[in-house]
């Protein structure tokens, strides 16, 4: 079995992941670009700072890839954008463990500040929030593809009593069907 055959393809959510993913990518790429356009020097780790966050050449080109990386993933939509939201939220996250542990050492070849930091949760939060959006949570609404793949003779039984009583209403077809409220008032 493959992930791609768990995952339900051409849902409502896709949109999320999509939306999700293309302002993250958006945010990102800005970031990026903008280092680009201030001429930075690959590994220099003076403090030259955009936004309020420090970077250098390679910060700026890991934020633009990453950027496209989520753009596309927001073109193609889908699972593919939700799986790659999760992926790269849990990277930001742990980049950002990883840079609070290297800060004001030489292992910080990326300039990361406290300020890149608190970015690379609060990002990193943002897209994996965005990609698990509808997928895992406790309380999945029973028409939820997701739901319906981890609860698999549930839905069966649902999907079966839903076709018995759309077979039992197409054999009576003489019967009114029981008095709605809206159409008892408009009988007064």
């Amino acid at each position: 079995m493959r992930l791609r055959d768990e995952l339900p393809v051409d849902h409502r959510l896709a949109r999320v992941y999509r939306y999700g993913a293309g302002l993250c990518g958006v945010i990102l790429l800005v970031f990026g670009c903008l280092g680009f356009a201030d001429q930075l020097t690959p590994f220099d780790t003076n403090g030259t700072r955009i936004s309020g966050m420090s970077t250098n050449g390679v910060l700026s080109l890991i934020s633009v890839v990453v950027g496209l990386a989520l753009i596309g993933g927001a073109v193609v939509g889908g699972n593919l954008a939700s799986t790659l939201n999760m992926t790269v939220g849990t990277l930001f996250l742990l980049s950002g463990f990883l840079h609070l542990f290297v800060l004001d050492r030489p292992a910080n070849v990326l300039d990361f500040g406290m300020s890149n930091v608190m970015f690379s949760f609060a990002m990193g939060l943002l897209i994996a929030c965005f990609g698990m959006y509808g997928r895992v949570s406790s309380k999945l609404p029973h028409d939820n593809p997701y739901w319906r793949r981890r609860h698999p003779r549930e839905a069966a039984r649902e999907a079966l009593a839903a076709r018995r009583r759309a077979s039992q209403a197409a054999l009576t077809p003489g019967q009114d069907p029981a008095p709605t409220p809206a159409l008892l008032r408009s009988q007064d």
